[in-house]
């Protein structure tokens, strides 16, 4: 495999051809010569609030400060959740370390502590992941499907996600929307 994108984030171009990630931003936890996992951190799922996660798994929510949207990782395991945040929790083993000072925690202890008012300083609940076989993101890639760039915190964690992360993070790599096209050259 020549690159490694583990901890970097993918947005989508119009050349993206599946529309379950048009105008999409991913983080990418994983990335080897076997294929890729990320979620997609822009994506609210339409009326599901953190809150009633925490209720239907029975986790006690006294202590969660605001009620934030239960975002759409990923067309994969949409049942499955995902907690991606800062990798500031004092419960080793919790969660799984990422590169830029974030983890990931796929149990309810983190949901738990969360509901608790002391979970990790920055996170987002996702369900579902974005899953990618051997060589096919390198050839979306290739095809001018996805930019990359690097993590940032402002770009994952936000009150509002939507289109506006997609915005912001073509504007991180010094794109203009509006100057994006569906079809490629080369020169």
């Amino acid at each position: 495999m020549a690159f490694d994108l583990t901890g970097k984030m993918l947005i989508s171009t119009p050349a993206m051809a599946d529309p379950r990630f048009e105008r999409s931003v991913i983080y990418l936890c994983a990335h080897s010569a076997e294929g890729a996992f990320g979620l997609v951190v822009n994506r609210p799922v339409p009326n599901l609030r953190v809150r009633e996660v925490l209720d239907q798994l029975s986790i006690d929510d006294a202590g969660l400060d605001e009620d934030r949207p239960v975002l759409l990782g990923g067309p994969v395991e949409p049942a499955r959740g995902f907690v991606l945040h800062r990798n500031d929790l004092t419960e080793p083993g919790a969660s799984q370390p990422l590169p830029a000072g974030l983890a990931l925690s796929a149990s309810t202890e983190v949901l738990t502590a969360i509901g608790q008012g002391k979970g990790p300083s920055a996170w987002m609940l996702a369900l579902g992941y974005a899953g990618w076989g051997e060589g096919q993101l390198e050839g979306e890639i290739a095809e001018n499907a996805w930019l990359t760039c690097d993590a940032q915190e402002a770009l994952i964690f936000t009150d509002a996600p939507g289109e506006a992360q997609w915005h912001a993070a073509l504007r991180s790599i010094g794109v203009d929307s509006r100057t994006l096209s569906a079809t490629a050259g080369r020169a």
